[in-house]
C-alpha cells in the first residue's frame, strides 16, 4: 500500500468534494486519475472522540454518485443473497472483514468487532466496499472488487476519474 500524507491542497479538495471539512484524516489511500483523493484513511475515533469505524472513506463525487446509483439498482441485495449460498464467497468476505478490522485496530482498537459496510454477513454500503478495495488493492475484498468492476461497466469501460486497476 502506497498511502500518502494529506496535504493542505488535499484538505481543500476534499472539503469541495465532500461539501464540508474532512474529519479524522490520516492518509490518502487512493487517488483518481485527476489527482483527487478518492479514498482516504480516517481515524477510528474522530478528534471529538466520536467512534468512526469507516477506516476507508470514498470521497470523489463522481465515484460516490456512481456507487449510489449502483446501490439503488439492488446490487447490495443480490450480493447479500449470494453470501448465504456461496460458501467460498462468504469465507472470502469474512477474511476481508478480518483484514479491515486488523487495519482499523492497528490505528485504534475500538474494543468491538464491527467494521463497516455490513461486513461480514451482509452488504449494506457499497461505498465502503469500493473504498476498501481501492485502498488495499484487488484480492482482499471480493465484493468490493466486484463493485469496482461494476463501476467499469457503469462508465462503459471509460471511467471519467478512476484507475480501476
Amino acid at each position: 500500500m502506497r498511502w500518502q500524507l494529506v496535504t493542505d491542497i488535499d484538505r481543500e479538495t476534499l472539503a469541495r468534494e465532500l461539501g464540508r471539512p474532512p474529519r479524522g484524516l490520516l492518509a490518502v489511500a487512493y487517488r483518481c486519475d485527476h489527482d483527487v483523493p478518492a479514498v482516504v484513511q480516517t481515524s477510528p475515533r474522530l478528534p471529538d472522540g466520536t467512534i468512526f469505524p469507516t477506516t476507508f472513506y470514498l470521497c470523489c463525487r463522481a465515484l460516490t454518485t456512481a456507487v449510489s446509483r449502483m446501490e439503488s439498482s439492488g446490487l447490495m441485495r443480490e450480493m447479500t443473497a449470494r453470501l448465504s449460498t456461496d460458501i467460498e464467497l462468504a469465507a472470502a468476505y469474512r477474511r476481508a472483514h478480518l483484514s479491515y478490522l486488523r487495519q482499523r485496530n492497528q490505528l485504534c482498537d475500538l474494543g468491538n468487532h464491527t467494521t463497516a459496510g455490513g461486513m461480514p454477513d451482509r452488504v449494506k454500503c457499497l461505498h465502503v466496499l469500493v473504498a476498501h478495495s481501492l485502498a488495499v488493492g484487488r484480492g482482499v475484498n471480493p465484493l468490493g472488487d466486484e463493485a469496482v468492476d461494476a463501476l467499469d461497466e457503469y462508465f462503459h469501460g471509460q471511467p471519467p476519474c478512476a484507475r480501476l486497476d
